[in-house]
C-alpha cells in the first residue's frame, strides 16, 4: 500500500488497548522472545499481509513476519500461511487489530474475486464505492483491487456525481450538470445518477459524461443503454449480486458498481494458534 498506514493503524491499537494490556501484563511482567503461527481456516484471497505485520512491528520493531505469501494469492483452509516472531507481549497485545485487518481485507478480497471472474471477457468493469467502513477506506479499497475489481472515486473530492438529492437542490439534472460544468474544471468528468428512462434522455441530453442506472430492472437498463447509444459511459448500480452480473454483462454497460464489496463481505476466518516461548 502507498498512503502511510501508521496514523491509522495507531488508533485502532489505541482503540484496543486505552491504557494497558491488563491480561498480557498479568501473564508476561518481563520481555520475553516468542513464536506464534498463522494460520487460514477457509478457503480464499489473502490480503492485508503488510498490514497484519505492521501492527506488531509498532509494538515492538523487532518483531518478524515470516511468510512466502504475497496480496492476491490464493490460499486454503489449515494452511500455515506464516509465522511471527517476537517480543510475547507485542504478540499478544497486537493480535487482535492484526487480525481484524487482515480477515477484513482478505473477506473483500475474496468476494471481489469471486464477483469478477463472472465479467472475465466481457467489458463490464467491477467498481467499488463509497459505502465503505469509517476510518477503514484505504483499506477496503485497495482489499477490491487485489480481489481484482476497480476503485470507484475514493472520497468527494475525486469526482462530480449529481445524486438524486444533488439534481433535487439544483432544480434538475439539466440546471445539475450545468451547474457542474460551470464550477469543476474540464478534466473531470460528469456523472449524473439515473432511475427512469425520462431521466437517463434528460442526462444525455445535458452532456453528462457518465451516466448511472441505478436500481433499473433489466429490461429497462437494456433499453437505458440503447437511447444512451455511446454517447455517455454507462454504470450499473442497485441489487447486485453474483448471480445477477450474468445479465449485467451481456447488457453491455461499462460500469457495474457494488457497494456490498465494502459493506456486506464477511470476514475471512484466520487464526493465530500455538504461541510458544523460544530461547
Amino acid at each position: 500500500m502507498r498512503i502511510n498506514i501508521d496514523e491509522y493503524l495507531m488508533n485502532a491499537l489505541k482503540e484496543d488497548i486505552t491504557q494497558e494490556d491488563v491480561s498480557t501484563n498479568a501473564v508476561m511482567p518481563e520481555p520475553k522472545q516468542g513464536e506464534v503461527n498463522l494460520i487460514c481456516k477457509q478457503d480464499g484471497v489473502i490480503c492485508g499481509l503488510e498490514v497484519f505485520e505492521r501492527v506488531f512491528k509498532l509494538l515492538d520493531e523487532t518483531v518478524v513476519f515470516e511468510t512466502e505469501l504475497k496480496d492476491g494469492d490464493k490460499v486454503t483452509k489449515g494452511q500455515l500461511m506464516g509465522v511471527v516472531k517476537g517480543d510475547i507481549r507485542a504478540l499478544l497485545s497486537g493480535e487482535r487489530v492484526a487480525l481484524n485487518y487482515l480477515q477484513r481485507m482478505s473477506g473483500i478480497a475474496t468476494m471481489t474475486s469471486e464477483l469478477s471472474k463472472e465479467l472475465e471477457g466481457y467489458k463490464t468493469k467491477l467498481l467499488d464505492t463509497r459505502k465503505t467502513t469509517p476510518n477503514m477506506r484505504p483499506f477496503e479499497k485497495y482489499a477490491v483491487t487485489v480481489g481484482g475489481g476497480h476503485n470507484h472515486r475514493y472520497n468527494l473530492s475525486d469526482g462530480v456525481m449529481l445524486k438524486d438529492n444533488h439534481i433535487g437542490a439544483a432544480g434538475g439534472i439539466k440546471e445539475a450538470v450545468a451547474m457542474a460544468k460551470d464550477y469543476a474544471p474540464f478534466v473531470r468528468k460528469i456523472e449524473v445518477e439515473t432511475e427512469n428512462l425520462d431521466m437517463v434522455k434528460e442526462a444525455v441530453e445535458a452532456g453528462a459524461d457518465i451516466i448511472m442506472l441505478d436500481n433499473m430492472d433489466d429490461e429497462t437498463m437494456k433499453e437505458a443503454v440503447k437511447l444512451i447509444d455511446g454517447r455517455a459511459e454507462t454504470e450499473c448500480s442497485g441489487n447486485v449480486t453474483k448471480e445477477r452480473l450474468k445479465t449485467i454483462r451481456e447488457i453491455g454497460v461499462d460500469y457495474v458498481s457494488c457497494g456490498a464489496l465494502t459493506h456486506s463481505a464477511p470476514i475471512m476466518d484466520i487464526s493465530l494458534k500455538n504461541l510458544h516461548p523460544v530461547e
